[in-house]
């Protein structure tokens, strides 16, 4: 989701706190309304306790209440009795459970089933509730007691309607609308304050743009090829990239550990205090001579840290060489040079002599061989530049002892688009350097590198491959991350630009290697 479509900080906290007034309120509105319902039931049932004990001790009740005709003499007393005191109403009951009063005369007469009246017939009072005919009520239950309190002839019950929780809240209604208003009211003004005073605090901010912008500057410093490390005005480590960890030999987590701990001979401290900067400064970071810029951090005018800005100068050195081909050409001419020379000290040899018949033998079949191989790489391979590359890479296979064969059947017309010459170079350079350094110094029968470019409608096809000692493969996955090496510090270049080149051609690159067998790469780059 992008970030303008969600909704801003301000809002959110609007919404927030006025949901929670509102649920606030609310809930507590319903629990008043509950407790105030729970109140007014025990007052209720108290109330018609006290009626019902007052009928029970009646003597015209006690009397009448035996009698076949008794309900002549309790109703008007019942009717009365419920008429003054308000309540629902008052039915008194004989001991077969019939009715003897009633606010409604046709329920005179008849049964009583309310299913709560069985422990008032066991001479017990009590209050309950129940959903009698006049609606929800409150009940008391008071058994009557004649020939003084030694026989039970009856029960009185009263009953009074309680109202609902619902028709509570509806009478209290204007009560709750107008604390909810009132409420809301003051979360949306305070929340709103709240919102703006953070939003200043947050330069106008989203969180999401904030995190988005720690995000990318993480991301950002830890892509840099130099060396990072920040301080605050209190000497504590604020950003540590993993390239000055790597040059500092420093390995885990330093955030908030004085700097002094972790690089004893730093002068960032003194960058901070002094505020003057330090550009193209030499320096030693454990072991390793650097190149550093130290420059203090300024916030609105006031010093609040400082930070410096390395790279190892001999990494330096090295990229670019790998970068131009400088390397390469030199070597590529030296090896020539040396391989010339030791020609023309044999062939003067033999003139010396006076083997002259040896010395042409020699002429012819160094030629032969020179022109073989020289005829069959720029009749196949009609880059120049490659074409030498490789002229270049067999002269120096033949002085290091090693032999370099030459598919016959390699073939290269054109460049794929998306590579240059320049490209291709390093390409091919580097996977011929690292096959002939992988079987060097093994026995003669071993010292073999093969190398084969072809191409068809799809792309071109190279493949290099060693009989070495292999890829371990618990490093096979490290092969093209940039500065692995397994042949010493300052290493580790050449197939990470390989692979750099083969992802920018969009191509593949494969590794088929076992140990003491030797290493086959294979690359396909489309045209």
């Amino acid at each position: 989701m992008r970030i303008g479509s969600r909704l801003s900080i301000q809002t959110q906290i609007i919404i927030l706190a006025s949901g929670l007034v509102f649920l606030s309120i609310l809930f507590g509105g319903i629990f008043l309304v509950e407790n105030f319902s729970a109140q007014l039931e025990k007052e209720l049932g108290s109330k018609a306790l006290a009626i019902a004990r007052t009928l029970s001790q009646l003597e015209e009740i006690q009397q009448a209440v035996s009698q076949f005709d008794g309900s002549k003499s309790i109703q008007p007393i019942a009717e009365k009795t419920r008429l003054a005191t308000n309540v629902e109403y008052i039915v008194v009951l004989n001991m077969s459970k019939t009715r003897l009063s009633h606010p409604l005369q046709n329920y005179i007469g008849t049964q009583f089933s309310g299913g709560d009246e069985a422990p008032a017939f066991a001479e017990n009072e009590y209050i309950s509730k129940a959903e009698g005919i006049l609606g929800p009520s409150v009940r008391a239950f008071v058994p009557i007691m004649a020939e003084e309190g030694t026989k039970q002839v009856g029960v009185v019950v009263v009953g009074i309607l309680t109202p609902t929780i619902s028709k509570l809240a509806h009478n209290m209604r204007f009560e709750l609308y107008f604390s909810l208003l009132v409420g809301l009211v003051v979360g949306v003004i305070g929340s709103v304050f709240f919102a703006r005073n953070m939003k200043r605090v947050m330069f106008n901010m989203e969180p999401a743009e904030i995190a988005r912008l720690l995000e990318e500057r993480i991301g950002v410093f830890q892509s840099i090829g130099e060396g990072i490390i920040a301080i605050d005005r209190d000497n504590k480590i604020t950003i540590m990239n993993d390239a000055a960890k790597r040059i500092a030999g420093i390995y885990g987590d330093v955030y908030g550990n004085d700097i002094s701990d972790v690089i004893p001979n730093t002068r960032l401290p003194s960058i901070a205090q002094t505020g003057e900067s330090e550009y193209q400064q030499e320096t030693e970071i454990n072991g390793i001579v650097v190149f550093v810029n130290r420059i203090p951090i300024q916030v609105k005018g006031t010093i609040v840290g400082a930070v410096a800005i390395f790279q190892d100068k001999t990494e330096v050195r090295e990229m670019a060489e790998e970068l131009t081909g400088v390397k390469k050409f030199i070597e590529a001419l030296r090896v020539q040079n040396h391989e010339h020379l030791n020609k023309l000290h044999t062939i003067a040899g033999l003139i010396q002599l006076k083997k002259y018949e040896k010395a042409l033998d020699y002429i012819y079949s160094i030629t032969e061989e020179q022109q073989e191989v020289t005829r069959l790489i720029t009749k196949c391979i009609k880059d120049y530049g490659l074409a030498g590359l490789i002229l270049g890479k067999f002269s120096h296979a033949k002085e290091l002892k090693i032999s370099l064969e030459i598919d016959p059947k390699s073939k290269l017309s054109k460049l794929p688009h998306t590579l240059d010459t320049g490209a291709m170079v390093v390409v091919l350079g580097n996977l011929l350097e690292n096959a002939m350094e992988a079987v060097s110094g093994l026995e003669e029968n071993r010292r073999h590198v093969y190398f084969s470019i072809r191409e068809d409608e799809k792309g071109l096809k190279i493949v290099v491959e060693d009989q070495g000692r292999g890829i371990a493969p618990d490093v096979r996955g490290h092969v093209f991350t940039n500065g692995f090496s397994t042949k010493g510090y300052g290493r580790g270049y050449g197939l990470y630009l390989v692979e750099q080149y083969v992802r920018t051609a969009m191509g593949t690159i494969e590794i088929d290697s076992k140990p003491n067998m030797g290493t086959r790469l294979s690359l396909f780059l489309p045209w």
